[in-house]
């Protein structure tokens, strides 16, 4: 069970951390970081897994791909800005953890605009004239 496994590091981790903040601050941030890291490293093959069975589902389904991967791009630009925005709210800088989350909303409208102009084109084709 990975999620034990996954859970178990957050713990010993954030005992570590709470630990270390008193004497070292630093090293308490630096220590949340490499294990926010590690577990999105040990996450990477379940996140393949995913992507590739999606590959797979749009082929079948004749999807086009510049679609698919223009929504796995939305949702990496997501959780990259999430996971951005986390580690910058835990060294107490909710401002700048702000900003980087107005920049994922930003960037991923960006990147819907293809996909939306798409679905209004097909709305108005199927509106009678």
């Amino acid at each position: 069970m990975d999620i034990i496994q996954i859970v178990g590091i957050g713990i010993v981790s954030t005992v570590l951390i709470l630990i270390l903040k008193e004497q070292k601050p630093v090293f308490a941030f630096l220590l949340s970081v490499f294990v926010g890291i590690g577990i999105f490293l040990f996450l990477i093959g379940k996140i393949s897994s995913i992507i590739h069975v999606l590959e797979n589902l749009a082929l079948k389904t004749e999807i086009n791909m510049i679609f698919l991967k223009t929504i796995l791009k939305i949702i990496g630009i997501a959780y990259i800005a999430e996971f951005g925005a986390q580690i910058v709210r835990d060294a107490g800088q909710e401002a700048i953890a702000s900003k980087i989350e107005l920049a994922g909303k930003i960037l991923i409208m960006v990147m819907a605009i293809p996909i939306i102009t798409v679905i209004v084109e097909t709305v108005l084709k199927l509106l009678p004239a």
